[in-house]
């Protein structure tokens, strides 16, 4: 009687049988990542994109510090150039391209376009890491694609032209994605994620730090009055948006499985919408039109 009343309470602790804790990082990992569009945003009111880059990679660096300390005997460091692409190729780079794109383009709009990353990833990992393909994912991949460019041909922030110039690099930075993601998959499946991302960001510290010593980083502060609220949204982006996500998505990982887990592309725009509306920003049906194409086009080709 004992084993059937804890099965029954193990049941009510479960939704579609996964555990309730595992629906919370769910959740909590896409409203982490869809509120870094915004947060960007709020730190280009003081800053510029590479300092607003470069502030989120020095501050990521300085939390996995510790465990870059803790892990760096036990890396196999004949993969450096590996982790490198990791941390400038997968975090450096489109940290930049982001914050570049949302000078011109709305942060809901970007978290939007962002959501074409899955399929970028699956692209790139089919035409050069040796990835298995079916007509599943050529056709999700052909509607994802679509759902882009209609996005960047609707464009009208700053004229038609100028949108889709900016929107472009929302599309290079999923591209970015894409190859790191590759990357991890094909040479660092041996390593820790944890270790992956303490000794990749430790990688992109250094020359992130040197790059706001000379930028004229800390005068900012004297002729800027909103500079610290901008850096209090920029830790945010970092502890959070970076640092915190990794962790829950590594651990969302391990509770369920990578398809579960890969449901948070879904709600990452919507959140970034969602935000984006409260925040004023103008979105339209055919915004929508776009993003849902894009889903739909995720959705086809993990079939």
């Amino acid at each position: 009687m004992e084993i059937k009343e804890k099965s029954i309470r193990r049941r009510d602790m479960e939704i579609g049988g996964v555990s309730l804790l595992s629906w919370l990082l769910l959740f909590v990992l896409a409203l982490t990542w869809g509120s870094s569009y915004l947060l960007i945003k709020k730190g280009l009111v003081s800053f510029t994109p590479q300092q607003v880059a470069c502030v989120r990679m020095s501050i990521t660096s300085l939390c996995f510090l510790p465990f870059f300390l803790l892990y760096r005997k036990k890396v196999d460091w004949s993969k450096w150039k590996y982790l490198a692409v990791v941390g400038f190729v997968g975090s450096f780079f489109p940290a930049l391209l982001f914050a570049t794109a949302q000078t011109n383009i709305s942060s809901s709009l970007t978290g939007v376009l962002s959501s074409f990353t899955p399929l970028a990833t699956l692209v790139l990992g089919i035409l050069f890491f040796r990835v298995g393909f079916s007509w599943m994912k050529i056709i999700g991949v052909l509607i994802g694609l679509a759902g882009t460019v209609w996005l960047l041909l609707i464009g009208r922030e700053g004229g038609r032209w100028a949108w889709f110039g900016f929107g472009m690099l929302v599309v290079l930075a999923c591209l970015f994605y894409g190859i790191s993601t590759n990357v991890i998959k094909k040479h660092l499946q041996d390593i820790r994620s944890l270790t992956i991302s303490a000794v990749s960001y430790s990688m992109v510290g250094i020359p992130a730090l040197t790059y706001l010593a000379f930028s004229g980083f800390a005068g900012v502060f004297e002729k800027d009055e909103k500079a610290w609220t901008s850096l209090g949204y920029l830790s945010l982006l970092a502890v959070f948006g970076t640092v915190m996500g990794s962790l829950f998505y590594f651990e969302l990982i391990k509770k369920t499985n990578a398809l579960f887990a890969s449901t948070v592309s879904y709600l990452t725009p919507m959140v970034a919408v969602l935000l984006g509306a409260l925040d004023g920003e103008t979105i339209t049906v055919l915004h929508l039109a776009g993003m849902l194409m894009i889903l739909v086009g995720v959705y086809v080709a993990r079939q």
